[in-house]
């Protein structure tokens, strides 16, 4: 039975591998390559339900309602955090601006009172800008990490979401297919018999 207690995903496939979605006071990173759908993902967390947040966009112009936050410092940054669900657009933007030791401290530090209130922040890390050791930093300062690969097999995407961190629960023991849409991305919850 579902956790009424976590935020809905705005993905029911994924809030089903989470049972029932995020819970409150988690940091969240999304990893994957600027085509891969983490936007999507992100914005479709951000618009499910009520008590929507802020969005911040650090790469390039900002959509509508969401904050641009090009050039703002981790003060300015962490000041714009406004709500229950909070988006990062983008982390990688952050360690390449102010490196990996500010980037890291900011997660872990400069964002604890919102967290501690209870408000989810997700991070958009684009994979293969960072090196190991940054990658692993970051993985370590977060309570879910989730990350969608794409593989070209033929003439077909293959493309698969994996929970590879879910603090203080089960991580799921498989990789789920989705299929990027015109309105967000979908998943699927059945497995695939050969």
């Amino acid at each position: 039975m579902a956790d009424t207690t976590k935020r809905s995903t705005g993905i029911a496939g994924l809030d089903l591998a989470l049972d029932g979605g995020f819970s409150p006071g988690t940091r969240i990173v999304i990893s994957g390559s600027p085509l891969s759908g983490l936007e999507l993902l992100a914005q479709q967390f951000w618009q499910e339900g009520e008590g929507a947040g802020a969005y911040l966009m650090l790469d390039t112009v900002p959509g509508e309602n969401m904050i641009d936050a090009r050039g703002m410092d981790p003060a300015a940054t962490a000041a714009a955090m406004e709500g229950e669900k909070i988006i990062v657009d983008s982390l990688s933007t952050l360690i390449a601006a102010w490196g990996i030791d500010t980037a890291a401290r900011f997660v872990l530090e400069d964002t604890r009172p919102i967290i501690e209130g209870g408000a989810n922040i997700v991070y958009l890390l684009y994979t293969g800008a960072h090196s190991p050791t940054e990658e692993a930093r970051i993985m370590r300062a977060t309570d879910v990490f989730i990350t969608l690969r794409q593989e070209v097999n033929g003439n077909e995407f293959e493309r698969t979401l994996a929970v590879e961190k879910f603090k203080g629960s089960d991580v799921p023991q498989r990789v789920i297919p989705y299929n990027i849409m015109a309105d967000g991305i979908e998943l699927s919850t059945t497995s695939r018999v050969v």
